[in-house]
Formats: C-alpha cells, sequence, structure tokens
C-alpha cells in the first residue's frame, strides 16, 4: 500500500496560489489614497514605504493581498515588495493587537530593569514575546533600542515613549490600555490604535484635536552635547574624592534633580524606582577611582561607608 506525499508529510515545494485581491470598495479607496501618496515622488518606487503603512493601516498587519496593491500600484514585482516588507520589523507579517507594546531590552535599559519589566509582562499578559493577548488589545514584543537612553528603561507604545518604567508601572500601562482607559505618553499626544498609527506614518494628517501641538521633545542628558557643540556649559557635577571631602577649589554645585513636571505621563514611574537593581547597588567610579555622587534615595551603603 502506497501513501501519497501529503499524508507522509512531505512538501513538494509548490508555489503558492496568488494572493486575493482586495474587495472592490477597499481597493478603490485604498487606490484613491496610493495616488495621493505617490505623487509625492519623482520615482514611483519610493512610495513603497509609506504605502506598506497604509496596507498596514487597513488590517493590522502587512497580508499577502497588500503586497500585491502595493506591487501593482508600482509597478513592481511582489518579490522586490516582499523583500521590503520582510525586512523592516516596522512592519507586522501576522496579526496584532491594537497596542504595540515594546520594551527596550537593550543595554543601558537592560541593565536599568528591561529585563524584569519585559519578563514581568509575559507573566502579567500571558505571552510571549511576538504574540497578542486574547482580547486583541496588546501585542508584547522586546525592541533592541528606542533612542531615549536618557529615560531608561523605556517602553513604547505604537512608537510612543513611557519612561523611566518599572515592572510595576508598566503592568498598570497594559492593565489601563486592554480596559481602555486613557493613556497618555511621556512625551507626544494621547495614543490612538495601531491601525491609526499607521495610516499616520503612511503620511496622513493626524486630525485628533491637540495631537499635532503634543510633540515631544529629548532629554537634558540627550541635549547635552549639542549644549557644549554650540559653546554653551552647564553647571558641573562635582566628584568627590574618597576621602569625602570637595576637590581643592572645587565650589559645591547642586545637581540637577528632575522635577515632576518634566515627565508628564501618569504612568511614569517615581524616578528613585528607575536604578538599577536596589538590592545590589554598585556606585559608579570615575577614571581616577573616584566614587560619583549618589542620589540621596538611592538604597545600600556608599562606598565610603562600606570601608
Amino acid at each position: 500500500m502506497t501513501t501519497s506525499s501529503s499524508e507522509r508529510g512531505v512538501s513538494l515545494g509548490m508555489p503558492e496560489l496568488p494572493a486575493p485581491a482586495y474587495p472592490d470598495d477597499v481597493r478603490a479607496r485604498l487606490e484613491t489614497d496610493a495616488r495621493e501618496v505617490i505623487a509625492r515622488y519623482p520615482d514611483s518606487r519610493s512610495a513603497l514605504l509609506p504605502l506598506l503603512h497604509l496596507v498596514q493601516a487597513e488590517e493590522g498587519h502587512v497580508t499577502r493581498t497588500g503586497m500585491r496593491f502595493c506591487a501593482e500600484a508600482l509597478g513592481l514585482t511582489t518579490a522586490e515588495v516582499t523583500a521590503v516588507a520582510t525586512f523592516y520589523s516596522m512592519y507586522r507579517r501576522r496579526p496584532s493587537g491594537d497596542y504595540q507594546v515594546g520594551v527596550c531590552t537593550n543595554t543601558l535599559c537592560a541593565v536599568m530593569g528591561g529585563d524584569a519589566i519585559f519578563e514581568s509582562l509575559q507573566e502579567h499578559l500571558g505571552v510571549g514575546n511576538g504574540e497578542t493577548t486574547g482580547d486583541g488589545k496588546v501585542t508584547l514584543e522586546h525592541i533592541e533600542c528606542n533612542a531615549a537612553c536618557d529615560f531608561a528603561p523605556v517602553v513604547m507604545v505604537n512608537w510612543e515613549f513611557f519612561d523611566n518604567q518599572t515592572p510595576q508601572s508598566a503592568r498598570v500601562l497594559v492593565d489601563d490600555l486592554r480596559a481602555g482607559r486613557p493613556v497618555t505618553p511621556t512625551r507626544g499626544a494621547q495614543l490612538c490604535t495601531f491601525k491609526e498609527t499607521a495610516r499616520i506614518l503612511a503620511g496622513f494628517p493626524d486630525e485628533r484635536d491637540g495631537a499635532v501641538a503634543a510633540g515631544g521633545s529629548a532629554g537634558p542628558a540627550s541635549l547635552a552635547g549639542l549644549r557644549l557643540a554650540k559653546g554653551e556649559t552647564s553647571p558641573a557635577r562635582v566628584v568627590h574624592p574618597r576621602d569625602g571631602g570637595p576637590h581643592d577649589g572645587a565650589p559645591e554645585r547642586d545637581v540637577h534633580e528632575p522635577s515632576p513636571t518634566e515627565h508628564l505621563s501618569s504612568h511614569d514611574a517615581p524616578q528613585d524606582t528607575s536604578a538599577s537593581d536596589p538590592s545590589h547597588p554598585s556606585p559608579t567610579t570615575t577614571r581616577d577611582g573616584g566614587a560619583s555622587p549618589r542620589p540621596a534615595d538611592s538604597a545600600g551603603p556608599t562606598a565610603e561607608e562600606g570601608e
């Protein structure tokens, strides 16, 4: 008795059938939007990235149908479109939630607590990396860098920043998202859904009241190099030697501590909890071996106290 290849679980490598087209009404609407996008570029193929955002806004991820639409609109092959759609992580390849929650686990954020935040959210939500909660609200993923190291550890929701997070504050954040409660990022406008975000990234206006005016800005640490390049100076941070006294001739200066008004999101964690594991404190050292000053609320003994 013989068995077929399908019964043996063997794939013959047969090609997929062509992707189905959008329904006529959807296609007509997308074609109108696509013409507007393509008209912005001297070379039509340059419009591929925003067109992928456009089709992502339709279904919440880039489908084979969406890639077929982009290829036909731009005169490209589906292979060319697929090569781009699979290269960039901002394009989702499978259904995802209304809110993409990305936890930075790159070096600095990881040291400051990003790994703990990610593990806590996996347990709290009951999902793994790249998975979506059963209610379709939240997709959790770890990402490599949010370019906001001065506010580490950082969580992003639909590309908007939530700074100085802790496992507890991140759990409150996702609970609010799932419950439909208003959530405002640290920098930027109140959140919209991932589909709405994708349409904005395609280049269409954000028509929500106050959304454009609510733009974010970089933090003080991010702008320090720019100030120095412009010849500006800022108060020096005085480093004390191991004997506990100030350097000879160095005046005492106050160190700026961020005020609550500098972090406008109600989901920002308190500043004193954004440090690395308080159970294992380790004072930083300068190049000459001196211990840097520690915040007054840091846990654990200082270098001087431990000697």
